[in-house]
């Protein structure tokens, strides 16, 4: 128990939040956010469940298909679904999951001053054409014409629309100079070769950021702010990271970075050097440069997973849609612009990919579409005695530790052996996994415990039971 609790008490800073749950639904056991006597039961979630490899390749259309870990793995867990070649449906512990990371994003962006907005997915044609990206994107830009012959693109950023928007603002002061506003919309891409599940489709949330200020050493440091967020977001999710120095590609600016994880599945080659800090693409270095040109040590060659992108604009967007504001002379000047994405759905993607076995999910902690099941005994059985207090300790818990509320998952298909269904909860990835068989008969009962992140397994008292799990945090 020692070891467990250690491990749970040296977890990187979290910050938490109780949600405020109505009390006002009917008491009885269903899926839904509880109230007190009201638990969340699985056999209620929407799962499709235990597809066979076969199927899941037909699924995704050809058997020759390249696959990846984290799509067979979502596939078979019944978290996502096709919908059509890279579109897929995200299902309830997919959405879980990501509603917990966009609320980890949010506390990162708010905590350097951004302001969440949302604008329009359809976007003009003429905000498109008046930066020459409507040839320059090619295919990749999904265009449509409304009713009335108008022309417009589904985006897969806004540069051209949030530029346009702060330019509308006709009265803008230094004074209120830095703008970080960002958004967590769906972006759409015409991927011509779709592939790997949530790490490249053709529709993805994403987090993009865009920000304004009154001078270039003002834009650099808000640049930096911006990238030591990401930094901070990523090692709160317990995720190793590459950030490396990348080209600006259609986008533009004078710099750029992307933020990988490091991962076989990787499209992306890196080079970094042991010696020193430098990381690249090794797309922004000559073919033929094999030292790092910071050290002239050797370079060492790596995959990665992009997750995030980072550019400096300068005026590239703000010189074509006049977006000014009123300088210290009250003179009128360019705003210097910075864009940053990060992918939502490839976050959670990646994260599966580099922290799951070949048959096993694994979370990072923190974005877990539950922390516990409680898997109580088989009906039937010798344990079935102690399914009663399957439920006591559900509710010992909620009352002992509320922030876990709306985070217990009840396995109650006790149909099937504790054994099936401990092979499922391993399967999904819960961070705890609470078991309720023999020694629940003993005075006092005692539970097993798993840690599904660390492999340890303990058996402790309800007491104990509560002083581990009060080390679990939430977001």
């Amino acid at each position: 128990m020692e070891g467990l609790l250690m491990r749970c008490r040296e977890w990187s800073r979290l910050a938490t939040c109780t949600p405020q749950l109505s009390r006002s639904f009917p008491r009885r056991c269903q899926h839904c956010a509880p109230g007190r006597g009201q638990r969340l039961v699985l056999s209620r979630v929407f799962q499709p469940q235990n597809l066979r490899e076969d199927q899941v390749l037909s699924l995704e259309g050809r058997p020759d298909n390249p696959t990846c870990k984290s799509q067979q793995l979502m596939l078979q867990g019944g978290l996502i679904l096709p919908a059509s070649p890279g579109c897929y449906h995200l299902l309830p512990y997919t959405v879980r999951a990501m509603e917990k990371l966009v609320r980890v994003i949010d506390q990162e962006m708010q905590a350097i001053g951004g302001q969440k907005i949302d604008m329009p997915n359809l976007s003009p044609a003429e905000l498109w054409q008046a930066t020459s990206r409507w040839q320059l994107m090619g295919k990749e830009l999904l265009r449509l014409r409304d009713r009335h012959g108008k022309e417009y693109c589904l985006g897969p950023t806004h540069e051209e629309a949030v530029t346009a928007l702060v330019a509308s603002q006709k009265n803008l002061s230094y004074k209120q100079l830095p703008f970080l506003l960002y958004q967590v919309t769906r972006k759409f891409r015409d991927e011509p070769r779709p592939r790997f599940g949530l790490l490249r489709g053709r529709e993805f949330y994403m987090k993009d950021m865009y920000t304004f200020d009154s001078s270039p050493e003002s834009a650099r440091q808000t640049y930096s702010l911006v990238c030591d967020a990401y930094c901070s977001l990523f090692n709160r999710l317990g995720l190793r990271f590459i950030k490396a120095q990348a080209d600006v590609g259609s986008i533009g600016g004078t710099m750029s970075h992307e933020f990988h994880l490091p991962v076989d599945a990787g499209e992306d080659w890196l080079v970094i050097c042991p010696s020193c800090s430098f990381s690249a693409n090794k797309e922004t270095l000559d073919s033929l440069q094999t030292n790092c040109p910071a050290c002239q040590g050797p370079l060492t060659e790596i995959k990665g997973i992009e997750v995030g992108h980072t550019f400096y604009l300068g005026t590239k967007y703000s010189s074509i849609f006049n977006a000014q504001f009123a300088n210290t002379h009250g003179e009128l000047s360019l705003a210097e612009m910075g864009c940053y994405g990060l992918g939502v759905t490839r976050i959670l993607a990646a994260a599966i990919e580099v922290l799951s076995t070949e048959d096993c999910i694994r979370w990072p902690s923190l974005l877990a579409p539950y922390q516990v099941c409680l898997i109580p005994p088989k009906k039937g059985s010798k344990e079935a005695a102690a399914t009663e207090l399957t439920e006591h300790l559900h509710d010992h818990i909620i009352e002992g530790v509320p922030r876990l509320r709306g985070e217990i998952l009840l396995d109650d298909r006790t149909h099937l052996t504790i054994g099936n269904r401990l092979k499922d909860a391993n399967k999904l990835g819960y961070p705890f996994v609470i078991i309720v068989g023999k020694r629940a008969l003993e005075d006092p009962a005692h539970f097993e415990v798993q840690s599904q992140n660390t492999g340890e397994a303990v058996f402790l008292t309800k007491e104990g039971v509560l002083e581990l799990l009060a080390q679990v945090q939430v977001v």
